[in-house]
């Protein structure tokens, strides 16, 4: 039975959209005519049409958005709701048309009586291979309000990971933003007005005062140049990036750049093993687990690895072992892993060095961030200084002759 989103006012000449079962759209002006709304747009949800969404294999859903909605459909099944009446509720409450309108294709997908898994497979873009991996393992096992509830704790946890990281990088991107924009400054329009008057004199200047006014000039003649230079770096870096080889290479260096590299293996440490940990307690085997876990590996010569790892632990290797080969995982979480599998409790112990880690990356970024400030201040002040001291040492050789 198809849904059809619509826009109505009711009895008070208030307005109001919602979604509508119904047969057909004149089944569905039936019904909202008997519920004594007057229609001012009816469509069917998830098709093309003004002011709407058109949902297709390519949709994208946002991370908050995806943790709300599984949030919301883990506890209306707790609560005992059938899953069509899970998937309508939910998309009634949903404020976001791009939202409910994806859930409207799922919905219909499990009404004509595909698994909720193989309804959310056709849009893996909004729907990544962890979470559809998830799903199926709880509907497999008869507990899928447990199993939606642990991914929406993980789904909560990543995101609020990416926000504590982002906001830790706010104040340094601003300082770097700013400490350019007043050197650019000073060197465009501040240093040429003032030393011109030294030029003018006919004294020679000090070497430190000539560069400065040559660096000026030629920010001012070539600074179009310099911009162009720029954006066509960043066009082909972007380019570079997209090829398979170079995006390895690309990854390898940042993994062996100071600072950054440690902060990097972290990061991908955690997320590896609390992806690992969900899909463990979701009862999904172990070497899928690794698998799929790996393909949420950002970088990628550490996502090879892993895919090793993978293969070893599939060939009768132990988990502990390989990630100790691969040498991406740090000594303590390569412990806890160790005692987790020797003791049966390697979900726990997956999620204990998870939970640790991220406390250990926190720790790391924040080291770092305090690291970049005093440097950005220190270099901004240095360039300044040059500035101030190509001003200055005219004024000092003038007032040298003149006594």
């Amino acid at each position: 039975m198809p849904t059809f989103d619509y826009q109505a006012q009711d009895a008070n000449g208030r307005s109001c959209r919602g979604l509508q079962d119904a047969d057909s759209a004149r089944h569905a002006r039936q019904i909202l005519r008997e519920r004594g709304l007057r229609l001012t747009r009816l469509g069917e949800a998830g098709a093309g049409r003004p002011g709407g969404r058109q949902v297709h294999a390519g949709t994208r859903l946002g991370v908050t958005d995806l943790a709300l909605l599984t949030r919301q459909l883990s506890t209306l099944i707790h609560a005992g709701l059938p899953l069509e009446e899970a998937l309508a509720a939910v998309m009634a409450q949903s404020e976001k048309r791009v939202v409910s309108s994806l859930l409207a294709a799922v919905r219909s997908r499990v009404i004509e009586g595909h698994a909720l898994v193989t309804a959310l497979s056709a849009f893996p873009r909004a729907f990544p291979e962890l979470f559809r991996a998830t799903v199926a393992a709880g509907e497999r096992s008869g507990h899928l309000g447990h199993v939606l509830e642990q991914l929406a704790d993980y789904t909560e946890a990543r995101q609020a990971s990416r926000q504590k990281i982002q906001l830790a990088l706010v104040y340094p991107m601003i300082l770097l933003f700013a400490s350019l924009a007043i050197v650019g400054f000073l060197l465009g329009y501040v240093v040429p007005d003032v030393v011109k008057i030294f030029v003018n004199s006919g004294q020679p200047l000090p070497v430190l005062t000539q560069a400065m006014i040559a660096l000026s000039s030629g920010l001012r003649t070539y600074g179009w140049l310099l911009l162009v230079v720029l954006l066509s770096g960043t066009g082909v870096a972007r380019w570079a990036l997209r090829q398979p080889r170079l995006k390895v290479r690309w990854h390898v260096l940042l993994l062996n750049a100071p600072l950054v590299g440690g902060v990097l293996r972290a990061m991908e440490a955690a997320r590896f093993a609390s992806t690992l940990s969900i899909l463990g307690k979701s009862a999904v085997p172990l070497v899928d687990a690794l698998e799929i876990s790996a393909t949420v590996i950002a970088n990628r010569a550490i996502r090879q690895r892993m895919v090793d790892v993978a293969r070893s632990v599939r060939e009768g290797g132990t988990l502990a072992r390989g990630l100790e080969r691969s040498g991406d995982i740090p000594p303590m979480m390569l412990h806890l892993i160790a005692s987790g599998e020797r003791a049966g409790e390697l979900d726990n112990m997956l999620a204990r060095a998870a939970e640790q880690q991220e406390k250990a990356l926190a720790a790391r970024i924040a080291l770092v961030v305090s690291l970049f400030e005093p440097i950005m201040l220190v270099l901004m002040g240095g360039v300044v200084l040059l500035i101030v001291m190509a001003i200055l040492l005219p004024i000092l050789s003038l007032n040298q002759l003149v006594s």
